[in-house]
């Protein structure tokens, strides 16, 4: 057997083994998309994903190959010549009589044009180098294609363009990223040893990467063909937003195709001339022969047509230029750089009709081209770098506010709008230092709602003492409110902390680290801690509404410890089996032969069986071995374990479960669990109340058999960076809306995608595209609507744009002079930015206490409060923002000078260096700034751990109001001693604070 028979029969195999891989692949995704109810979903990406692939490829191929194929042709044939014209005649003469297909079509070369040694040398090195950048920009890109289908790690994604500034970029990395100049040196050498294998080579690989590329745009391009307006025009072009958001990205990745495409082809059949007729070796290049030449201009025109695109491009992305003073197009922009790419656009398009011209009849002089083409690079520089700078140095900066000012108002009015804080209610906040103990009364439900613990203690807590065992977990715990009813009948909200106890295998032991524990037994985390955020148990520890696990088995309840009736009543407990979570990594095979672990029970552990809706039918052979394929789990085909009824439940990570179905979304950073019947309507709720009246019952279950009522909400954005003249900060968008809540079944793994944002342009574009996938709020279980909430990730976003935007007038804006900024807290020994944090209060002006989530803010160079912005969650006022302003001339403490206060205190900082004894220390919790009826109160929980094996227990709370800071063991006697100043309490310490008080008195 020859060697080309073996590697056809390895090639063969290879072939047969990779189409295996994909059709298995292929096979596996879309039984998993039929699990979960969006095939439709997977099956329209994967035909356009397929389709703009094949679509790319097969075009940049056939054009790169093709014109590669005629620079062949027509390349000088590889002949030994002593003068270049009379051996270039030679050549000519014994190709035509051998009948050669190089010299078939070979012409003389212009004598004129011939290259010297030296010149020649420079002019391989400089294309070389240029196809070199094209390969590594492309490749990255690529890359980074490839990280977006789930196949790589994370690679920075380049932006989708190459020009003078992606050259420029990549020449200043050769030396940091000694793989490029690797590269670099490699493509020169090989293009120079093989010109034909390795051009070839190249321009296939570009013809992949681009159809990677412009695969992974998928989402771009369906919204390109559902483009929904805005209703807001940009004020200089005149277009609607969709056309920066929708139309815009399709030009661009059209204008970076056709350039890469382009110019890979101008300069590898450049270099396969320069090349040809043993050029190197001869130590001279004979010159282009007309055919050569005409083959060149046509190519030259094809570039630049597309340069010619990319500055008529160009001129809208200076709507996303970053100045100095503010982001958009400025006055320098408008005035010089616009109309400079306008007319170099438009000189590119002609210079490419000359080109084309030439390659017809050869009318125009090489050397006046060659003046043009001067001409064209030496305007690009002063038009595009050097006129704009002489502008802004000369006739801006010397009145720059006069200038600058209209595009000042343009960034500040379309940030505000992009990041939706143009619907923000502004009221003004004037602290009158009046509050009572009676105030305190009326306001009882905000006082029961404070928050005392935080979720890092609590945390440690629920880890030292509800893990129960060690393969168990709690990666979070998260802040909601439930309506908990009292023994009169009555219910009021509780701010509580809900936290899952998942399972986590890594911790399992490592000698029982088998494979059928990992997928048959060790299936699913089981029950949740829920503990109110105010109250301390016994030994300062948090006092559980809901905790450990096993002991009211017994009682055919649940197996969790509810601590009363009326938690019973007021919450649906069932059986909180967790088999989709936050850290559920392993795939699970269920039922099978083998029982799966439930939960500890003593000294015993309990079984179960699942038999929920969720996963594969995995009982036939063929599905058993095609899963064993795509999960590399070969086990799975081969066990004995399994019944025609087992199921495969995998992708089982909530965070990776949604973004495998909508990938296009953006996801809150926190999902958070809820416990909720969500089988309950609005009407079977309102007739529970009836019928319980003042008795307290036990909450209705959907399922008597094994109800689950834990479900996972995760808030999901829609984004875009192409919102014109909206400042972004760091973030890589400059638009963001919280336009949809995705709620996952916690024990079936169903998703369902809810708009909560409906007027949101880029959400109606993706609901047209896939109609199946959105439902309205509106059809959201009402027991779960109870439980949304403002997301934190989106206010910590919009506040750190509103610092800056929330000056409107030009003039302040451009001198800084009203600059917030997110004060600091102290929490243990260091400092840290204040995080928003949620509480149920009534806002001022406001009948009814709400959730809502908080943030104060301070200007940038003092610490006292300037105002606080405060995020709804409740009912009809969900989503709205408000922001409350201090009045300036008033001083109001702010968080910092509040910890001030506290740690330089001489009693209360001698009683916490006391705690900080060696073997233990005392944290200072998150100080909260808490707004009642027209005033502030501050308070602080104290903590102490032991620096070993750490439980931290709730030692006192400090509270300040105006001139008067108080230590006491809880917060009610710390509020009495605050309001009353009668305590007699040893515990209680007492301390006025010096100077003016704040919020009281004018400056």
């Amino acid at each position: 057997m020859t060697n080309r028979r073996i590697y056809q029969i390895i090639l063969l195999i290879g072939g047969l083994g990779l189409v295996f891989e994909l059709a298995s692949r292929m096979a596996a995704e879309i039984l998993w998309f039929q699990e979960v109810g969006y095939l439709q979903v997977f099956l329209l990406k994967l035909k356009t994903q397929g389709l703009l692939a094949a679509i790319a490829i097969a075009v940049s191929s056939v054009f790169l190959l093709g014109n590669l194929a005629l620079a062949r042709r027509l390349q000088h044939p590889a002949e030994e010549m002593k003068s270049p014209v009379v051996g270039a005649l030679f050549a000519s003469l014994r190709a035509n009589n051998t009948g050669k297909n190089t010299g078939k079509n070979y012409e003389i070369p212009v004598a004129k044009s011939q290259i010297s040694f030296s010149w020649l040398l420079l002019a391989v090195f400089g294309l070389s180098s240029i196809a070199t950048f094209i390969v590594i920009h492309c490749g990255l890109l690529a890359a980074s294609s490839i990280t977006y289908f789930g196949i790589a790690g994370n690679l920075p994604a380049p932006p989708v363009q190459f020009g003078i500034e992606s050259i420029q970029q990549i020449a200043v990395q050769l030396f940091s990223r000694w793989w490029q100049l690797g590269l670099l040196l490699g493509t020169m050498l090989a293009v120079v040893i093989k010109p034909d294998f390795w051009l070839r080579a190249i321009a296939i690989f570009i013809s992949l990467a681009i159809g990677l590329i412009v695969a992974s745009r998928w989402t771009n391009v369906l919204q390109y063909f559902h483009p929904v307006n805005f209703n807001t025009t940009d004020p200089l072009f005149n277009q609607n937003i969709s056309f920066y958001v929708f139309i815009l990205p399709i030009l661009d990745l059209l204008g970076f195709g056709l350039t890469v495409v382009f110019l890979y082809s101008l300069v590898s059949c450049a270099l396969t001339y320069l090349l040809s007729g043993n050029s190197l070796s001869q130590g001279r290049f004979l010159g282009f022969s007309r055919s050569q030449q005409r083959h060149l201009y046509g190519l030259g025109a094809a570039s630049m047509l597309a340069i010619a695109l990319r500055y008529w491009l160009g001129r809208y992305e200076l709507l996303y230029a970053r100045g100095d003073v503010t982001y958009g197009a400025n006055y320098a922009d408008v005035t010089v750089r616009l109309p400079c790419y306008g007319f170099l656009s438009i000189l590119a398009g002609a210079i490419a009709l000359l080109m084309l011209c030439q390659v017809y009849q050869f009318k125009i002089k090489n050397e006046l081209l060659k003046k043009i083409l001067l001409a064209w690079v030496t305007l690009t520089f002063v038009g595009g770098w050097l006129l704009p700078q002489i502008v802004q140095q000369l006739i801006v900066q010397p009145n720059e506010l006069a200038r600058e000012q209209p595009y000042i108002e343009r960034s500040i009015a379309f940030t505000k709008e992009a990041f939706d804080l143009n619907t923000i209610e502004i009221k003004t906040f004037d602290p009158a230092g009046k509050l009572t103990y009676a105030d305190l009364e009326k306001n009882q439900l905000t006082i029961s709602n404070i928050r005392l613990w935080d979720k890092r203690p609590l945390l440690q807590t629920n880890r030292q003492l509800q893990q129960i065992r060690p393969y168990y977990t709690f990666p979070d715990a998260d802040i909601d409110r439930y309506t908990i009813k009292a023994q009169k009948g009555d219910a009021e909200s509780q701010q509580v902390f809900l936290a899952a106890r998942e399972l986590d295998y890594t911790a399992v032991a490592p000698e029982a680290q088998t494979w059928v524990n990992e997928h048959l037994v060790y299936t699913h985390g089981y029950g949740f801690t829920l503990s109110p955020v105010n109250r301390v148990g016994v030994g300062g520890l948090p006092d559980y509404f809901v905790k450990d696990i096993g002991v009211a088995a017994q009682k055919g309840e649940t197996a969790l410890e509810v601590t009363s009736d009326r938690i019973r009543a007021s919450i649906p407990i069932g059986y909180p089996r967790i088999y989709y979570g936050e850290i559920t990594d392993t795939d699970a095979m269920t039922p099978t032969k083998v029982k799966e672990f439930d939960y500890p029970s003593g000294e015993e552990n309990v079984y179960n069986t699942y038999n929920g809706r969720g996963g594969i039918a995995i009982g036939s052979i063929w599905r058993r071995w095609l899963f064993a394929n795509y999960l590399k789990n070969w086990q799975m085909a081969l066990t004995r374990n399994f019944t025609p009824e087992t199921k495969l439940l995998y992708r089982r990570n909530i965070n990776k479960r949604v973004r495998a179905i909508a990938p296009f979304l953006r996801y809150d950073s926190d999902p958070y669990l809820v416990v909720a019947n969500a089988n309950l309507s609005n009407e079977d709720i309102e007739k529970a109340r009836e019928d319980n009246g003042n008795k307290i019952k036990p909450a209705p279950s959907a399922n008597a058999k094994s109800p689950n009522y834990l479900y996972w909400i995760i808030d999901a954005y829609t984004a875009s960076p192409r919102y014109p003249y909206s400042d972004p900060g760091n973030h890589e968008f400059n638009y963001i809306r919280n336009s949809v809540k995705v709620v996952i079944d916690a024990y079936n793994g169903s998703v369902d995608f809810y708009v909560a944002y409906p007027s949101d342009p880029i959400i109606n574009s993706w609901m047209a595209i896939f109609p199946g996938l959105f439902k309205p709020l509106a059809q959201m279980p009402p027991a779960l609507r109870k439980h949304i909430r403002y997301p934190v990730d989106l206010l910590s976003i919009q506040s750190e744009r509103l610092l800056t935007y929330h000056m409107e007038d030009p003039q302040v804006f451009y001198n800084r002079e009203d600059l917030w900024r997110v004060p600091n807290e102290i929490y243990g020994s260091e400092q840290q930015p204040v995080a928003p944090y949620y509480l149920i209060t009534k806002l001022p002006t406001e009948t009814t206490e709400e959730f809502i989530l908080l943030l104060p803010f301070t200007p940038i160079s003092r610490n006292n409060l300037i105002a606080w912005i405060a995020g709804r969650s409740d009912g009809g006022n969900y989503g709205k923002l408000l922001l409350y302003l201090f009045p300036k001339q008033r001083l109001v403490y702010g968080p910092e000078q509040i910890e001030a206060l506290i740690n330089q205190d001489p009693v209360i900082s001698e009683q916490i260096s006391l705690w900080n004894r060696q073997g233990s220390k005392a944290i200072q919790g998150n100080l909260l700034v808490i707004p009642i009826e027209q005033s502030l109160l501050y308070v602080e929980p104290l903590y102490l751990e032991a620096e070993r094996n750490s439980l931290p227990t709730l030692v006192r709370v400090i509270a300040v109001y105006e001139n008067r800071i108080v230590m006491a063991e809880n917060l009610e006697l710390a509020l009495k001693a605050l309001f009353q100043q009668k305590s007699t309490n040893k515990s209680v310490i007492i301390r006025p604070v010096e100077g003016t008080a704040p919020a009281l008195n004018s400056e």
